[in-house]
C-alpha cells in the first residue's frame, strides 16, 4: 500500500515535471523570437513564429513578433495576411490592429490604413506606437491632399514623440502646403535644431522664407 502511494507521487510528480517543461520551452520560444527580431536576424524570428503559431494557433504574441518582421523586411502582403488572420483570433488586440495599418500602408491602401491606425487612437490612446500611427495618419493625409489632417496629425506624433527631425519636417511640409507659412517655418525650423544637417527641413525652411519675403 505504502508503495502505491509513493508510486502515484511520482507519477504526478513526472507529469508536473513534463507540463513545467513545455510551458517553459513555449516561453522561450516567444522570448527568442522577438530577441532575434531585435537582434535583426529576421528570416530566424519568421521560422520561430511560424512553428509556435502551427503549435498554438490562438498566440497572439507571435502573430505580433510575426508581423513586425514581415514590415521590417518588406513583406507587407505577408503581414497584412498574418495580421488579418490574427485577428480573427482577437479583434481588438491593439498591436495587430496597428500593424494591419502599416502593411495597407506600405501597400498604398490609404483608406484601409486610415482606419485601422484611427482605430488604433482610440483604442489605445497612450499605447506604445501611438506616435507611429499618428505619424503613417499624416504621411496619409499629405497622400490624399488633406494637408490640414496632415498637420493635426503630425503635431500629434511630435508631441509624443518630439526628437524626430524628419517629423518636423513633414510637419512643417504639411503646413506649407496649407500654405501656413508662419508655422511651417517654425516647425522646419525645429528639425533643423535637431539636425542641422537635414536637407529636406533646409530647403523648405528656405520656400517658406521667400514665401514671407524673409528670404
Amino acid at each position: 500500500m505504502r508503495w502505491k502511494k509513493m508510486k502515484s507521487k511520482l507519477i504526478v510528480l513526472i507529469l508536473i515535471l513534463i507540463i513545467g517543461s513545455a510551458v517553459f520551452v513555449s516561453a522561450q520560444d516567444r522570448a527568442d523570437a522577438l530577441l532575434e527580431y531585435k537582434k535583426g536576424n529576421y528570416n530566424k524570428a519568421v521560422e520561430i513564429c511560424l512553428s509556435e503559431i502551427e503549435r498554438m494557433p490562438r498566440n497572439m504574441d507571435s502573430y505580433v513578433v510575426l508581423g513586425w518582421t514581415y514590415i521590417k523586411t518588406g513583406k507587407y502582403q505577408e503581414a497584412l495576411d498574418a495580421g488579418l488572420s490574427a485577428l480573427k483570433i482577437s479583434r481588438y488586440d491593439t498591436r495587430i490592429i496597428e500593424t494591419v495599418g502599416e502593411a495597407y500602408y506600405y501597400l498604398g491602401k490609404n483608406l484601409d490604413a486610415l482606419k485601422y491606425f484611427e482605430e488604433y487612437t482610440v483604442l489605445a490612446p497612450t499605447g506604445d506606437r501611438i506616435e507611429l500611427a499618428y505619424f503613417f495618419m499624416g504621411e496619409i493625409f499629405i497622400r490624399l491632399g488633406e494637408y490640414h489632417h496632415a498637420d493635426i496629425a503630425f503635431t500629434t506624433a511630435v508631441y509624443h514623440f518630439p526628437n524626430s527631425a524628419r517629423w518636423w519636417s513633414r510637419l512643417g511640409y504639411s503646413r506649407e502646403m496649407a500654405e501656413d507659412w508662419k508655422y511651417s517655418l517654425e516647425a522646419y525650423e525645429k528639425a533643423l535644431q535637431l539636425n542641422s544637417s537635414y536637407t529636406e527641413a533646409a530647403r523648405g525652411r528656405g520656400r517658406v522664407k521667400a514665401k514671407l519675403g524673409s528670404g
